[in-house]
């Protein structure tokens, strides 16, 4: 959970302009769109910097593979043989797609994400209420590298910091994308990598973004990612809120009753109140001592 530090506030020269502020408050929290921002010369986000912090982070926290992956995959790619210094390093020519996941665990790079988030937080919470568990994920990506189809629980602002790439997002709650069943296994311990087929590229909205822009994704919302022709980097900076963990609760029930024979009504979008399911979950959680 965040907490509020008026020290963050104003305290250097913001990184969203008003314009995105704004545009920000008329989309969020389910609506994707392309923001403006100016973080694109900070010396915590070069290669260098990165492969520093790879160094710092336990391994639970960094993943790393090869770029010329297909939109969809069945679990975890091969790693590729190299360290992950080296994949940072030399990400312009190893063929690569890296991440570096809560980098907030570094002091360095947590008040670099806090001090992003503070300048959204007054419009995050009005929308969807206490801003809670601030994370922040780097992904280094050689020319032309796929991410591919996949969902994340947290509400998302990914910013382009080096090159270009395009985010292709589909509709977050749409069965036609990730069946319901899919977001149950994901939300009970299964991969958060999505059964992907060719006729669905028709129902996305493809998001190019280049340095200094920054696109949102909504919660759940199904995406892949194509890196353009150079090496790039980018900064994702997330949070959840009540009604995430309320959804999140939602569907680890509706899986349970699931297995037991039920066909439960998938939970709402924003801003649907999820509550009474999240909550029997974990009265069920505790009655079964897990």
């Amino acid at each position: 959970m965040t907490a509020h530090d008026k020290r963050l506030a104003g305290a250097t020269k913001p990184v969203f302009p008003a314009g995105s502020i704004e545009l920000f408050a008329e989309s969020y929290p389910e609506v994707p769109h392309v923001l403006q921002h100016r973080l694109d010369a900070d010396v915590r986000l070069s290669l260098d910097a990165l492969a520093d912090l790879a160094s710092q982070l336990p391994k639970s926290s960094i993943e790393y593979n090869r770029g010329d992956l297909p939109l969809g995959i069945d679990g975890k790619p091969d790693a590729t043989g190299l360290s992950i210094e080296q994949t940072i390093r030399h990400i312009a020519s190893n063929n690569s797609w890296a991440v570096l996941k809560n980098i907030e665990q570094v002091p360095a790079y947590r008040a670099l994400l806090l001090a992003l988030l503070e300048e959204l937080r007054p419009v995050i919470e009005v929308r969807t209420g206490k801003m809670l568990t601030p994370q922040g994920f780097i992904f280094i990506s050689s020319p032309n590298a796929v991410t591919p189809y996949h969902f994340d629980p947290e509400h998302n602002i990914l910013l382009q910091l080096v090159g270009r790439k395009t985010m292709t997002q589909f509709p977050a709650g749409d069965t036609d994308y990730a069946p319901d069943e899919v977001h149950e296994s994901y939300h009970l311990g299964g991969p958060r990598e999505l059964p992907w087929a060719d006729h669905m590229l028709a129902g996305g909205t493809p998001f190019p973004i280049t340095p200094g822009e920054a696109v949102f994704v909504p919660v759940m919302a199904p995406h892949f990612v194509r890196n353009g022709p150079e090496s790039s980097i980018s900064l994702s900076i997330t949070w959840r809120s009540e009604w995430s963990y309320a959804e999140a609760g939602a569907r680890c029930f509706n899986g349970t009753i699931r297995r037991l024979g039920f066909s439960p009504r998938a939970p709402g979008r924003w801003p649907v109140d999820n509550r009474a399911k999240s909550l029997a979950w974990r009265a069920w959680r505790r009655m079964a001592g897990s």
